[in-house]
């Protein structure tokens, strides 16, 4: 039963990371001609797509792929629920896919910092996947920087967000739960 829970569950939250990180792409306008924004987009236009026709974007925010997020974290916990909890409580279902998207954006950026981290060191020259990393997360990185420079060619900002990231969703946990 375990070895269900677990594939049912990582099959949704890898969508729901995919749909997340659509969001967060167009969040920040990046290269939508890059190979990897071509891969998210075409990975999640057959949901996304028949939201948009009801639910435009407003003001650059993607509202289609972000109530996207919240139908999959609603139906993973549903599911789970369902088959594996003897029953169905509607409320908790939604409280808990909310919860749900929250841990796996916190998880999609802390992978991404790590990602992009890893490739500072060992890409050279010109890499599409790292230059979409690069623009997903120097938003949130260069306000830093503004306060803790790099020290000696050592750049700690990706380290001082990663801490306040692990504090920030320690906290809304802590307060959701």
């Amino acid at each position: 039963m375990n070895a269900m829970q677990f594939l049912i569950g990582i099959v949704f939250d890898l969508f729901l990371m995919v749909v997340l990180l659509r969001f967060w792409l167009q969040l920040v306008r990046a290269d939508f001609y890059n190979p990897l924004s071509q891969t998210v987009v075409k990975v999640t236009s057959f949901a996304v797509n028949p939201l948009r026709k009801i639910i435009p974007g407003v003001g650059g925010l993607d509202l289609a792929s972000l109530l996207l997020a919240f139908i999959v974290g609603f139906a993973k916990v549903s599911l789970l629920m369902v088959l594996f909890y003897g029953g169905w409580n509607p409320l908790g279902a939604l409280i808990n896919g909310v919860i749900t998207v929250l841990k796996e954006a916190f998880s999609l950026v802390f992978w991404i910092l790590i990602i992009r981290a890893i490739m500072s060191w060992v890409v050279q020259g010109y890499n599409p996947i790292a230059a979409v990393f690069d623009q997903l997360t120097e938003p949130m990185l260069r306000p830093i920087r503004k306060v803790i420079p790099p020290l000696g060619g050592l750049d700690l900002s990706i380290l001082v967000l990663l801490i306040g990231m692990q504090f920030l969703q320690l906290l809304v946990m802590d307060l959701l739960t």
